[in-house]
């Protein structure tokens, strides 16, 4: 594990989304194509603002997602299937193939699709962040860190509708919906390589659970303390409440 401290959120998506990009483009010429997954949410701005520059032959590149509401249409402004295709998808040429949620079909149905869509293609890179009550996807603590089946039903806690509320996606809190499509912990864990953009201050506490706490469900993103090759990419003010020993890592 590694952390890369930057001076602004907009450095930080710089460095993250250029190091995202060179990974994609290794595994191109290793494999001849990539698998990767993209996360959602204002802490994902500038880090796809940047990916979304770089030289990249997409047409040999499969994307996945990490979550999405269930019960959500795509035109709603907080969908995450229509950020992905507004900011990312519309942007860059073709993909082989992308692979969104439909969280306005039936869950166990759309669940098993991508599980086998999935089990097909090993994820090379995976683009992901912490939420403000340390979730990673939308699995929020206690997380489930057991189940081996790649997509999973949720329930959606208090301090993460909040957070969705907050970030001027929905007008109310009763408007955030209780339950999402996400992918698994497990599965997170099984990408090649990882990817977490993590800025503002109000992550700060967030983020210093998830590299100073002991790995447990209580804390779900602290269990890319034991991933092989993930990386913490911060800003000072995400950064801003860890130890000197952590930083001196």
């Amino acid at each position: 594990m590694k952390i890369v401290i930057s001076n602004t959120s907009k450095e930080l998506g710089q460095v993250a989304g250029s190091e995202a990009a060179d990974l994609i483009r290794q595994t191109i010429s290793e494999k001849g194509r990539a698998n990767i997954i993209l996360a959602t949410g204002t802490s994902q701005f500038e880090t796809i603002n940047q990916l979304i520059t770089e030289e990249i032959d997409w047409s040999k590149v499969t994307m996945f997602h990490l979550d999405e509401y269930i019960g959500m249409p795509v035109t709603h402004g907080a969908s995450f299937r229509k950020y992905l295709k507004e900011r990312f998808l519309e942007k860059v040429s073709p993909l082989e193939n992308s692979y969104l949620i439909n969280g306005e079909t039936e869950p166990e149905k759309e669940i098993e699709k991508l599980n086998e869509l999935i089990s097909q293609h090993p994820i090379d890179v995976a683009l992901v962040g912490i939420g403000e009550n340390g979730h990673l996807a939308f699995n929020d603590p206690p997380a489930d860190m057991d189940t081996e089946e790649p997509y999973i039903v949720v329930n959606l806690d208090e301090p993460c509708r909040l957070q969705q509320m907050n970030e001027g996606w929905f007008g109310s809190l009763e408007e955030v919906p209780a339950q999402a499509i996400s992918m698994s912990i497990r599965q997170i864990m099984k990408s090649a390589h990882i990817i977490c953009s993590v800025p503002d201050e109000r992550k700060a506490q967030a983020v210093k659970d998830s590299l100073e706490q002991e790995v447990s469900n209580t804390f779900p993103a602290s269990i890319l303390q034991l991933h092989q090759d993930c990386t913490f990419y911060l800003d000072k003010a995400s950064a801003s409440l860890l130890s000197e020993v952590t930083l001196s890592h």
